[in-house]
């Protein structure tokens, strides 16, 4: 985030001339110029763009700035996490995106360039994209499962989205059904600020087997995840809690809570000894979300149907540490029509 001089620089009153605009963009050198009313909130945003069609429209450098600052201009709060600032910019073709409280008023900026240039990590990561989604035909008739559009943009890009805005850059895409629409949408991942390499699966290898596709076993822990999750975890704590924790592999957990419809009764004997109505059970599930040891990665057998269940497994029977992080984010898996439902609003 934007802060300190340049950020001061960027900030022109209402009824400010163009030509001082562009003095603003010159010595900000933040590509976007911030004008606010007399009580300090945004009144709108100018680009260089923005100045430009001004111009072409008959604007002079005399002419108020008031005309050509764009009214309905995008902006964010604090509170708003790297991943969702990242989806929102790469969404809109946002070089920059103010950061406003509950008045109006500017308090920062985020900028393409700071939010892309999160630390970059070394860990790969592997997105699970094969899979034909059966529940969700006829959908998947035509288009793989992780293409499936929510809030206008496909599940698998805003899960990339969300990787690359906490610093992985190295990302591979298992792929099987229908992989070429998949390639066709994120070509090598230059456009998302990644690389994208594709594990091609001739055949399905499950949720575990496309990790021997890797063309090495990987220097760091690698992230493995299902290509049909809807969650905004946090990656940088996943990764610190398995490294911390010295696991051979770490399950990333979600809480799944399950109310009885009914009034439960407990008998001792013929005697009712307790009722409870519409009693819930809370259980930890598996979140489809992994961190694994390189050493783990080089166990999986070459080019076989390997679910992830089968590698945590055989690390519990070999004595090595499995860790449980509990993704405390919101989650959603949309492997079925109701949870997509519920992803897209509908219900």
């Amino acid at each position: 985030m934007s802060a300190g001089k340049p950020f001061d620089l960027c900030r022109v009153p209402v009824g400010s001339a163009i030509r001082e605009a562009l003095e603003s963009l010159d010595a900000s050198a933040l590509g976007i110029v911030i004008v606010e009313d007399r009580s300090g909130r945004v009144f709108g945003t100018l680009t260089d763009g923005d100045i430009r069609r001004a111009l072409l429209r008959g604007a002079t450098l005399d002419s108020r700035v008031d005309d050509a600052a764009k009214r309905n201009f995008v902006s964010v709060t604090v509170d708003a996490r790297r991943a969702e600032v990242l989806d929102l910019m790469q969404s809109r073709w946002l070089s920059q995106l103010p950061i406003v409280d509950a008045d109006g008023h500017l308090i920062g900026l985020h900028t393409l360039h700071e939010v892309l240039g999160a630390t970059p990590r070394p860990n790969w990561a592997v997105v699970m994209a094969g899979g034909r989604g059966e529940r969700l035909r006829p959908l998947t008739d035509t288009i793989p499962k992780p293409m499936i559009h929510v809030a206008g943009r496909p599940i698998l890009e805003r899960i990339i989205l969300h990787l690359v805005g906490f610093g992985i850059r190295r990302i591979f895409l298992a792929v099987n059904y229908k992989a070429e629409i998949i390639q066709a949408h994120f070509g090598d991942g230059a456009k998302l600020g990644c690389a994208i390499e594709y594990l091609r699966e001739q055949r399905p290898l499950g949720t575990g087997g496309a990790l021997s596709l890797l063309p090495a076993v990987p220097p760091d822990p690698v992230l493995v995840l299902n290509g049909d999750l809807l969650t905004q975890f946090d990656v940088g704590s996943l990764i610190a809690f398995h490294q911390r924790g010295r696991f051979a592999v770490t399950v990333g957990l979600h809480e799944y809570s399950h109310t009885i419809p009914f009034g439960v009764v407990d008998l001792d004997g013929d005697r009712i000894v307790q009722m409870r109505e519409k009693p819930s059970k809370l259980w930890l599930t598996n979140a489809g979300i992994y961190m694994i040891e390189p050493s783990v990665v080089a166990r999986v057998p070459t080019a076989s149907d390997y679910p992830m269940p089968a590698l945590v497994e055989e690390c519990l029977e070999r004595g090595e540490p499995v860790g449980g992080f509990r993704v405390e984010a919101d989650w959603i898996d949309v492997g079925r029509q109701d949870e997509l439902e519920r992803a897209r609003g509908q219900v």
